[in-house]
């Protein structure tokens, strides 16, 4: 090869090189970015859920990213590091804490007082909850065929027992809050419930992280002899598949249900606000 041919050949892949240094400067310049904050993240389906999506639906322009936060003080740091962020996810311990971070509240999410997604345009975070779009949508089967006697237990008092207390309200079933230090008012402690009239309740919902992978060995404190086939048990953890207390529940004949779908249906949900479609709820 002639010297001729050797700088053609040169000048041909410097070209080359410029060519895909601007695509690549295009593309980081107009890169969405989303993610998910909380403490620990270990647990989350939200990276590998939201990944899978952009390369199913050849969603080329979006990635999406694990923020592991111990304080939601940080949060303004990780905007300020990330300029590309357009939404967040929001999960355990700041669903509750994330709310004076926010510019504005979307009409549920203030109703509910929790947060789990959050948009971010021109500087400003709005905060949303799909947390109760996707339970509601989850539990339809259910609340199609509930009546007026219908009864219910949530387990905990964090975030997410707050959007299903919103969804049952909503709905017009009575509950009560099951927790290890009751506070305020419908809230009952953990060892009443062996005292608790079981045939008068008919679904119970698990919104503590009691169960999730690694600590599967753990189990929300149930009098298990007291449930039977007219209960059902609806365990918001998603991994395991079937946890401890799901288990329990279904050798006493419960029928059980995990959190899975309802994750499922909020992310979609959360999409939907980012890209600011229609109201999802």
């Amino acid at each position: 090869m002639c010297q001729q041919e050797k700088d053609a050949n040169l000048t041909r892949l410097v070209y080359f090189c410029v060519d895909l240094a601007v695509c690549f400067s295009y593309y980081l310049n107009n890169l969405k970015q989303y993610g998910l904050i909380g403490y620990p993240l270990g647990h989350s389906f939200s990276q590998r859920y939201f990944t899978e999506k952009f390369h199913r639906e050849g969603i080329a322009d979006s990635r999406y990213d694990l923020f592991p936060l111990p304080d939601i003080a940080a949060l303004p740091d990780l905007i300020a590091a990330n300029p590309q962020l357009c939404g967040l996810n929001v999960t355990i311990p700041h669903k509750v804490a994330i709310l004076p971070c926010l510019h504005r509240l979307d009409e549920t999410a203030a109703a509910i007082g929790a947060v789990n997604v959050v948009r971010i345009s021109n500087g400003l975070l709005t905060g949303f909850n799909t947390d109760a779009v996707g339970f509601e949508r989850s539990l339809k089967p259910w609340l199609d065929t509930h009546t007026d006697s219908t009864r219910a237990l949530i387990l905990g008092t964090g975030g997410a027992s707050k959007a299903v207390a919103y969804v049952l309200q909503k709905n017009n079933v009575a509950f009560q809050h099951v927790s290890r230090a009751p506070r305020v008012k419908n809230q009952v402690a953990y060892a009443e419930l062996p005292h608790f009239d079981f045939a008068a309740i008919h679904w119970i919902f698990n919104t503590t992280p009691l169960g999730t992978s690694p600590d599967t060995e753990t189990c929300p404190d149930l009098p298990f002899e007291l449930l039977g086939t007219q209960h059902l048990v609806y365990d918001l953890v998603y991994n395991p598949a079937e946890t401890l207390l799901l288990q329990r529940a279904k050798a006493r004949g419960c029928t059980v249900k995990n959190g899975l779908e309802m994750l499922q249906l909020q992310a979609e949900a959360a999409w939907e606000i980012w890209q600011d479609f229609s109201n999802v709820y």
